[in-house]
């Protein structure tokens, strides 16, 4: 039996990854000048606040199981300010019997000069989530030829606090 509240937990872990990223003025530290030709990394600090969440119990049973998702949608900050949106579907991918469950998860940010895409997995115990730690998987307009990584830390229920390490 189940000792968490699996539609909470994951929501917020949900809500820890849809915050996969950032802004289109990022304070940044930056490698390389606009006339080289290597990659320019940038990191930054977002908020990921989620608006609205849906568990989705594809069969009705009790507890986490295998195809369960998770429907994430918010808005981004930066410095108490939208900067943006997000969406993102996280699907269970594996549970198993000490409490713990992993999401699959695939989110799309909305930004004013572009959108992003961030993909991953990690592991949800009763504790809370694990590491969330994302790959940033393409994008377009500004981002088109975005790579990296995001962090996410939990700071809330309905919060969480990404760091963004940029590459294009």
């Amino acid at each position: 039996m189940r000792h968490f509240n699996v539609k909470h937990i994951a929501l917020s872990a949900a809500t820890g990854i849809a915050a996969l990223l950032f802004c289109p003025y990022p304070a940044s530290a930056a490698t390389g000048n606009a006339g080289d030709h290597y990659p320019r990394e940038e990191v930054f600090q977002l908020i990921a606040q989620q608006t609205q969440g849906t568990f989705v119990d594809v069969d009705g049973s009790s507890g986490p199981s295998q195809g369960d998702e998770f429907v994430v949608t918010g808005n981004l900050l930066r410095d108490g300010v939208s900067v943006g949106t997000y969406s993102q579907i996280c699907t269970l991918t594996r549970t198993a019997p000490a409490d713990e469950f992993d999401l699959q998860c695939a989110a799309d940010l909305a930004l004013p000069l572009g959108q992003l895409t961030v993909e991953g997995r990690f592991t949800v115990t009763g504790a809370g989530p694990g590491n969330i730690d994302l790959a940033i998987t393409g994008g377009t307009g500004r981002y088109r030829t975005a790579q990296g990584t995001v962090h996410g830390d939990n700071v809330s229920n309905t919060e969480t606090q990404l760091t963004v390490h940029l590459i294009r």
